[in-house]
């Protein structure tokens, strides 16, 4: 009966005490998705789970499905108590910001308890402590938005641990009181004082954590869980269609859009503009529009004016519930309220393009038929779209953890001084990313001294945590080289201080740590969030293209990096190179905004010179590209023929003429391989040359340029000779999203890839074999480096520029393999890092560099041999380095010559095939191949990834079986050196030992 039922609850209490469990779900993409708890009984078939840790586990409670696993042995128990239990797990190692932040009700409840209303009741009165304010809310005397006057206590524990109390009178909420009541001792009161959204809360936990430690926080954490569904419940939010607001002004901004667009269809009717032109203007307006609807319906929503006390109008945020979803982070975002209330924008077909009718009606008004056809249309796509999604984001997560499974932290120092420079990363008048937030948890790599002084700030090898952090913003350093895996000079694995902070622990990675296998989960996990094809996201592509000049945002200084200008008659400057920049520096010297200058642009401003905020500093024609001269003479027209290479057109709107260089495959038989040519003479009509160089000024004129000036005519510096029309440059469909991804992982060269100087020196060109210009590039030696180049590409530079080793010769896709050849390692390391990170970014994924470049160190593994010297390697072959330069150390000493090599850079799949270990290759892709090719060649296997391990059924070198692998090699030495060496015993192995005999004295 029921005293039986008692009994067998008490022998199962007794049973699970202490005991913990792992529970996993399903797709395990990242080591979250495995955490030990202690179990509690429940009543009921289902598994109960803390809504905090559902982030982790991606779980949702529709019918989720987990599994339990007891460990059993009493190493298994340990090491789920103290490395996998919930509670250490606070952090997520992709990013280093707390996970068990809460989400949905929870943040929904105390956002809304920490909104502040403008006349709520109660406002004005005074409270003596949070207790009292807390009495005259649950008595109905005050509301939660009233502002008030609390007396609180703050507590401030000092380094030592010494605490100060603090008591003061704040003028804030009732709720904001009630909520600073449960926050732990040590945190300000400033932290909830503002509407606390999924952003705020994230960093009061995050506060939390690093201030007062693991402890305090899981339980604060948990205390404002129970918090949030208190007051959510409190609070019952809930909307109706009268809260998705309509703005009046939608029915005016439509119709201005449909004036723009019939203005646009007019000129394409009387050929002012192609059908390629129109099409984007018009999705361009469409875009546009949607913006400025959903502006207007956001600015409606959002706020509400109100009378306060006083009989003032004042304007508060509103509390409309959809918004208060949207604003607080629990639900929903602008993009989907404006589905809802403004309009629902353009629509892609399943091939990506843009229908370029937008469905101008919202869920809130109705769609008629042909507008849900069209939305109907697209959305089974993304269902379709998300199936192929999971399983390519599988794969690539596979792909990474092969690669990078061997990466351990085995030593702790491998002493280098060589790192990777970190700037903020800059667009526009944007700071994308901080310094700070690149540069957190990292090493610095040499000294850091005060910018413009000698001072010290901050030596090498120095671990920077927040408040060294803190510091270096407030010395206004701007750039840091920091220690980094990719640099890294450790023979196996990675070192402790070139890897640095240790995210998911927040203090310096332990021995042991599988980085390589973290890496690639942080990388790989959010991957499903990464859309298949980007649309040109509402035509944000081809709008960008058309900026036409830079306003600088902030005042401050203006320097020019990498520019070369030539000063034009009226005293402006123009920019005659490709790759230049321009940024804004504030008084400190640090960099505000950075943006890119074009060639042939006007430049207001010199080097140096002040300008105030919104001065434009610089401007040019964004259709065109110009061909400038940069000397003053007299024009001549070489091989300009009427019909042959040049066609007369007058422009319809100005009534002026201008030469058209005919396409050479247009030309008739006479005129395909001549190029017409302007070049520049004196008065006495002798070739000009080129400012500072005897190479005469000659400007070849590509096919389709439009030249606006007439011969024997007299030119100035910087005058514009012909333009390029920009259509020409057709705009290349952008692979975004996950496919770039793996694009970038698998080093694959793009299709029309940009073609790079394989030299610094001055260009010239040479003659053009058929199909083919032959560009000649001669360097300060006087060696020539000649280039092969389709006709049809468009080549940027000129006769007689002056280009460094790896500038863009012809636009395209950059190609990684080119970048290593010309440019090096860490460039390379910075263009891949960069690549992956906008990919990412756009989702608003946050993942730390550090990962991303310990996946680019396993690319960089093989090296390929130049020239042998005495060594045992062949010319051309491709080795491990790790071997190569262990063979070079030993060469070395005995004063002979190492091999030359030059890195290579392999694709992930490749650079996983091709790994020492055979039985890890083999368990990955193209078993058969892997295994006969190792057998063919007798090869043996070492086991010392984590993956060779695991197929042979060991413990792993990582983690705890790190020590026992060092055990049991220490304990097969012993018995080796005791009965005279062995012959089973590997010889690296005797030489690990021995390396480590000799390096214990050291360790401090």
């Amino acid at each position: 009966g029921a005293r039986g039922t008692t009994e067998v609850w008490d022998i199962l209490e007794e049973v699970i005490r202490e005991h913990p469990v792992m529970l996993n779900r399903a797709p395990t993409l990242h080591r979250l998705g495995i955490q030990a708890f202690e179990p509690v009984l429940v009543e009921g078939k289902a598994i109960n789970l803390h809504p905090l840790v559902c982030t982790a586990f991606n779980a949702d409670f529709d019918g989720d499905q987990m599994a339990v696993h007891v460990p059993l042995s009493l190493e298994a128990q340990l090491e789920a108590r103290s490395l996998m239990m919930a509670t250490n797990n606070i952090l997520s190692p992709a990013n280093g910001d707390p996970i068990i932040v809460p989400s949905q009700d929870v943040v929904l409840g105390l956002y809304f308890m920490t909104r502040e209303r403008v006349n709520a009741k109660g406002e004005g009165m005074a409270f003596a402590d949070i207790e009292e304010a807390k009495r005259a809310y649950d008595a109905g005397q005050a509301d939660l938005q009233a502002r008030v006057k609390v007396r609180i206590r703050e507590v401030e524990i000092g380094e030592d641990g010494s605490r100060r109390e603090k008591y003061s009178i704040i003028d804030s909420t009732v709720g904001r009181a009630i909520v600073f009541e449960i926050v732990p001792d040590g945190l300000p009161f400033s932290l909830v004082d503002q509407p606390m959204g999924k952003k705020a809360i994230s960093n009061l936990i995050n506060a939390s954590y690093r201030r007062l430690g693991l402890k305090d926080t899981v339980v604060f954490a948990d205390q404002l869980m129970y918090m949030g569904f208190r007051f959510a419940t409190r609070a019952a939010v809930s909307f109706c269609a009268n809260d998705m607001v309509v703005p009046e002004e939608k029915t005016e901004i439509l119709a201005r859009a449909e004036e723009e667009v019939k203005e646009i269809e007019n000129q394409y009717i009387s050929g002012l503009v192609t059908n390629g032109e129109r099409y984007n203007k018009v999705v361009d307006i469409w875009s546009h529009t949607n913006d400025q609807v959903a502006k207007a319906m956001m600015a409606k929503l959002g706020k509400r004016k109100v009378t306060d006390h006083e009989g003032n109008e004042v304007e508060q945020d509103s509390f409309n519930s959809v918004y208060m979803m949207a604003d607080s982070g629990a639900r929903g975002s602008a993009a989907q309220i404006r589905q809802l209330a403004g309009m629902r924008g353009l629509m892609a077909k399943p091939d990506g393009s843009i229908i370029e009718t937008p469905i101008t009606a919202n869920f809130r008004e109705g769609l008629d038929v042909l507008q849900y056809f069209i939305s109907t249309h697209g959305a089974r796509k993304g269902l379709a779209d998300t199936a192929l999604k999971t399983a390519n984001s599988g794969y690539l997560t596979r792909r990474l953890v092969d690669v990078a499974q061997d990466m351990v932290v085995l030593e702790e120092d491998c002493g280098t001084e060589e790192g990777l420079v970190m700037q903020p990363i800059i667009e526009g008048g944007d700071v994308v990313e901080p310094l700070r937030e690149r540069i957190l948890g990292r090493v610095t790599a040499v000294d850091l001294y005060r910018p413009g002084s000698d001072e010290l700030v901050c030596e090498a090898g120095t671990l920077l945590d927040e408040e060294w952090v803190d510091t270096l913003e407030r010395v206004g350093i701007d750039q840091v080289v920091v220690r980094s895996a990719i640099t890294c000079k450790a023979r196996v694995g990675v070192c402790a201080q070139c890897y640095g902070r240790d995210l998911a622990r927040g203090h310096r990675v332990n021995q042991g740590e599988a980085v390589g296998v973290i890496a690639a989960q942080s990388i790989g996990e959010p991957g499903t969030q990464l859309t298949m094809r980007t649309f040109h996201i509402g035509g944000a592509a081809s709008r960008s293209a058309a900026v036409n000049n830079i306003q600088v945002k902030t005042g401050g200084t203006v320097r020019l990096h990498n520019i070369k200008t030539v000063k034009h008659a009226a005293g402006h400057l123009v920019a005659t190179s490709r790759s230049g920049e321009l940024t804004v520096v504030d008084e400190v010297g640090r960099e505000r905004e950075r943006y890119k200058v074009p060639y042939g642009a006007t430049l207001q401003v010199a080097d140096e010179s002040p300008v105030e905020g919104g001065q434009i500093v610089a401007n040019w024609d964004p259709h065109t590209h110009p061909v400038i001269t940069e000397v003053e003479g007299t024009l001549v027209f070489v091989d300009f023929v009427d019909g042959v290479t040049v066609q007369s057109q007058v422009d319809d709107v100005t009534g002026l003429s201008s030469l058209v260089v005919i396409d050479p495959k247009q030309r008739p038989a006479a005129g395909k391989d001549i190029r017409p040519m302007v070049k520049l003479v004196d008065a006495e009509g002798n070739d000009l040359n080129i400012a500072g160089t005897d190479i005469p000024a000659h400007y070849f004129l590509p096919s389709e340029a439009i030249v606006g000036v007439q011969d024997g005519a007299a030119v100035g510096v910087g005058d514009v000779l012909a333009r390029i029309p920009q259509e020409s440059s057709k705009t290349r469909d952008i692979t975004g999203g996950l496919p770039r991804v793996a694009d970038l992982f698998e080093a694959r060269k793009p299709k029309d890839q940009a073609i790079l100087a394989e030299a610094t020196g001055t260009v010239s060109f040479g003659k053009d074999t058929k199909g083919k210009q032959r560009l000649v590039v001669t360097d300060s030696e006087g060696e020539q480096h000649e280039e092969l180049i389709p006709k049809w590409r468009h080549v940027n530079v000129f006769e007689g520029e002056h280009v460094v080793k790896g500038d863009v010769i012809s636009d395209g896709e950059l190609n990684s393999h080119d970048i290593l050849r010309l440019k090096g390692v860490t460039d390379l390391a910075e263009y891949l890092v960069k690549e992956i990170q906008d990919v990412y970014r756009l989702q608003g994924v946050k993942i730390n560099d550090k990962h991303i470049e310990v996946i680019i160190r396993q690319m960089l593994r093989k090296v390929e041999v130049v020239s042998s010297g005495d060594s045992k390697y062949l010319k051309g072959e491709q080795v491990e380095k790790a071997s190569l330069l262990e063979e070079a150390e030993q060469l070395r000493k005995d004063g002979k010559h190492p091999a030359l090599y030059e890195p290579l850079l392999l694709g992930i799949t490749k650079a996983s095939l091709a790994t020492e270990s055979f039985i890890s290759a083999a368990s990955f892709q193209e078993t058969t191949r892997v295994l006969t090719e190792a057998a063919v060649r007798g090869s043996s296997d070492s086991l010392n990834g984590l993956k060779e391990n695991v197929i042979v059924g060991r413990l792993i070198p990582a983690g705890t079986g790190l020590s026992y692998h060092k055990d049991r090699r220490r304990k097969r030495m012993e018995v080796a050196m005791e009965e005279e060496i062995k012959p089973e015993l590997v010889a690296e192995e005797v030489e690990q030992a021995f390396k480590e005999a000799l390096n214990t004295p050291e360790v401090e």
